[in-house]
């Protein structure tokens, strides 16, 4: 049977097992098609097709609580209204500066047909590149305040579906490498998932806007069937609300390719709209920091003769900041608590208190004058309570010293965040469940107040939120540059490409790329970047983030000066994005503009294979040629036999050229496009 015809099988044998009343709704373009139905003992469910392929099959929905009746069974639609929206929306800061939110609308409400009246609705969003839906509960008599125990959504997935994914719930919280397998490997995963389907197709699984809600594992039930195994809270209750509320949207990006993951807004369009108001405070750039040095074991987080953070050493960093044109300083290790046992030390640290050799006024003056600000640093080591109660006057100081930017962080073992409640009682809770959802919107509020941005290290998942609250600029979220360091197995040579399409389609991570000192202990160590010095300066392209850090040791960049240049002149802000090719886990190429300007920059990284890609320009612009600065793996350039083989070089360019790229193995390419000035 070929291929058509199979999955024309699939569709009709699908649509037969649907009630007839179910309701579709299309994507714009006619491709995508999700199907809402009941069947005969009032269970609701949902089916995905693309073109005339079932991508999810009939998968249930629903909701369960604790002292309530279900809403999942016993209902059937009641009413179905529609509409279409075809609108553009501006990012203060962001991969494009313009995002098109094109989307077919179905709002779906079920009514109860069996005991007292019960009402929801399912608010479906068809976008050409994808699907959101979430449940809304309004106010009613059979709920008020109500305890959610289960959400029943599935996802039934092709079982030949191929999978790139990371173990939900687990001690490393989503610092794990990713793992490619067919879906039987899976029993709980976290969101993003990316899946190649038998056609080609490529899907993601995630969710957008989580906000006062639980975040969700997939959960393998049977055979292909994957369920929101929403994240507990300590006492084992899901969710804690009360009518009216809605919940997350649950999303499902489609594409015929990988590519097309990659140029998706579906996650952002599916978010409210600025909340702040004037955000212009927010400022995305590029930093360097004493931060790698404590964990290459040349300083120390805490006190003593290593210590890092010092007045001295960060008025270096400054100057060096200055010289070359970066925006900030990241001081780890300032504020006392970081002595002995660091990592369980949540309950000791203060956000206010700075160790004796470090003067914090002197620091910010002397940035001040040099065009620079240090950048704030709270680590809590997962103490939520002891955070919240010196949050304010954490961020007054901040405030009072001119610190734009903070980076927090939340070292704890999954299931290990802190909180004291108002008896006196410890309670443990994981990153992502909705207490500490809530402590992290918590912190941007109050960050807002005081014109601060925030990016979270150890955080909950990216869902989108930057969109709503313009100031949580960054975050962590995944495996990042810290584990190719002196304490940890390098991240495999596969990784950097594979988080491009997962974590990276969820928002902007803050890896720190740009380690140029790649084999710190020997390039016999097992404790090294698995990359060529060109793959590190192709990520500042390829991992989207509006602020950057160059990460290594600033004498570092004085060996390879030329190279550097690249991570001096590449911006954070763009104007349009594109990815250009790629397969997940293999290669990616992106080129983005530079917001405000005519620029073009290109990236590209490839895994442990050499390749040679063909690349068209057509993204310049039509009629103007570019002096293009490419920074390229050099003949004889191997991740580990010759990391440092590179080469420098001008060609003139324009839209109609073809650049064939040549990767080393672990290697990339780093482009700048600049326009040549026509003769008058």
């Amino acid at each position: 049977m070929n291929r058509l015809a199979r999955a024309s099988f699939v569709l009709l044998g699908a649509v037969s097992c649907l009630a007839a009343s179910a309701d579709d709704v299309l994507s714009p373009d006619g491709l995508i098609r999700f199907s809402l139905s009941t069947d005969a003992e009032g269970r609701p469910s949902y089916s995905v097709a693309y073109g005339d392929e079932v991508v999810i099959r009939k998968s249930m929905l629903g909701l369960r609580f604790e002292s309530a009746l279900p809403l999942d069974r016993s209902v059937e639609i009641a009413a179905v209204k529609r509409r279409s929206q075809d609108t553009t929306w501006t990012q203060p800061w962001g991969e494009r500066r313009t995002v098109r939110d094109r989307h077919n609308e179905m709002l779906v409400t079920f009514r109860s047909t069996d005991g007292p009246d019960r009402e929801f609705s399912i608010r479906v969003r068809v976008f050409d590149d994808g699907i959101g839906f979430r449940y809304e509960v309004p106010g009613q008599d059979a709920y008020g305040a109500v305890d959610i125990v289960d959400e029943v959504t599935e996802f039934h997935l092709p079982i030949d579906a191929t999978a790139w994914w990371i173990p939900g719930r687990a001690w490393n919280r989503y610092e794990f490498p990713y793992k490619e397998s067919g879906l039987d490997e899976i029993a709980l995963a976290n969101t993003p998932v990316t899946l190649r389907l038998a056609s080609g197709t490529h899907l993601s699984l995630h969710e957008a806007a989580l906000v006062d809600y639980a975040g969700y594992m997939l959960d393998q039930r049977r055979d292909g069937i994957f369920q929101t195994n929403l994240t507990p809270r300590s006492d084992g209750i899901r969710v804690k609300t009360k009518t009216p509320f809605v919940t997350p949207w649950r999303t499902i990006q489609v594409s015929p390719d990988a590519v097309g993951l990659l140029n998706s807004s579906l996650i952002l369009n599916l978010n409210e709209p600025n909340a702040l108001g004037d955000v212009s405070w927010v400022e995305p750039g590029k930093y360097i920091g004493i931060w790698w040095a404590m964990h290459v074991n040349e300083k120390t987080w805490g006190s003593g003769d290593k210590h890092g953070a010092t007045t001295e050493s960060t008025k270096r960093h400054i100057d060096f900041a200055a010289e070359h044109g970066f925006d900030g300083v990241l001081v780890e290790g300032w504020n006392t608590g970081w002595d002995g046992d660091w990592f369980n030390n949540g309950a000791i640290f203060s956000f206010t208190e700075s160790y004796p050799d470090f003067d914090i006024r002197a620091v910010t003056d002397y940035g001040r004058d040099k065009g620079v600000r240090l950048i704030g640093h709270h680590e809590t080591s997962g103490h939520i309570s002891n955070y919240e109660a010196q949050m304010e006057d954490a961020f007054d100081l901040y405030e009072s010293v001119g610190v734009r930017q903070v980076k927090t962080g939340y070292v704890a073992d999954g299931g290990g965040i802190q909180r004291v409640d108002e008896n006196g009682v410890m309670h443990y809770e994981w990153h992502d469940s909705q207490v500490v959802v809530r402590h992290f919107e918590h912190v941007l509020k109050e960050a807002a107040e005081r014109r601060i941005s925030i990016n979270t290290h150890e955080p909950v998942k990216d869902t989108g939120l930057r969109r709503t609250y313009p100031n949580w600029i960054s975050r962590e979220g995944a495996r990042g540059q810290e584990y190719n360091a002196a304490w940890a197995k390098p991240n495999p040579l596969e990784h950097n490409v594979t988080l491009a399409y997962t974590r990276m389609l969820s928002g902007p991570m803050d890896f720190t790329p740009g380690i140029f000192d790649l084999v710190h202990q020997g390039p016999d160590s097992e404790f090294r970047v698995q990359s060529t010095l060109m793959h590190q300066l192709a990520l500042y392209v390829v991992f989207y983030s509006p602020i950057q850090m160059a990460a290594d040791l600033p004498e570092n960049y004085a060996t390879h000066s030329d190279a550097f240049q690249f991570i001096v002149d590449v911006p954070t802000d763009w104007e349009e994005s594109v990815a250009l090719a790629g397969e997940v886990g293999d290669f990616v190429v992106f080129a983005r503009q530079e917001r405000g300007g005519d620029d073009w920059y290109l990236g590209a990284i490839t895994d442990e294979v050499a390749r040679d890609i063909e690349v068209p320009l057509s993204f310049l612009v039509a009629g103007q040629r570019y002096e293009a600065t490419i920074y390229r793996d050099g003949d004889d350039a191997h991740w580990k036999d010759d990391p440092y083989d590179y080469v420098v070089e001008q060609r003139v360019l324009s839209r109609k050229d073809m650049l064939e790229l040549k990767l080393a193995a672990g290697g990339g390419t780093a482009i700048r496009f600049s326009p040549i000035a026509k003769a008058e």
